[in-house]
């Protein structure tokens, strides 16, 4: 069973930055895509951003249009910790932001999930 341990969220103001962290199992860790989704009050779950492995110690991140240029996924191998730097905040940025992990992930989801955290932006 694959476990994902999300931490960081918070109240941060418009403009402001937050980074979350996602620390997962070491056994799945090196061969899992990784990625983030949120989801705000009454809507659907969206699709953030994904990062995966391209060959040794190359990785590949993916972003959704609403946040590029404003978000950056990284990865820390010796804490098997993936982590989402988020600048420039925006309050429809404000969502609970789940990390995910899977040998694939697509903007419906994928196989593992966190179990969130909230993030506030005000104005």
């Amino acid at each position: 069973q694959v476990q994902l341990v999300e931490s960081g969220g918070g109240l941060v103001q418009a403009g402001g930055s937050l980074r979350l962290s996602c620390a997962a199992s070491q056994r799945f860790f090196n061969n899992f895509a990784m990625g983030w989704f949120r989801q705000a009050p009454g809507k659907e779950r969206e699709y953030v951003g994904s990062i995966r492995r391209s060959g040794d110690r190359v990785y590949v991140a993916d972003y959704a249009d609403s946040v590029k240029g404003r978000f950056t996924i990284s990865v820390d191998n010796a804490k098997n910790t993936v982590y989402l730097q988020m600048n420039s905040l925006k309050p429809e940025d404000t969502a609970v932001y789940y990390c995910a992990a899977g040998w694939t992930i697509t903007k419906s989801g994928s196989d593992y999930w966190g179990q969130g955290t909230q993030v506030t932006v005000s104005s």
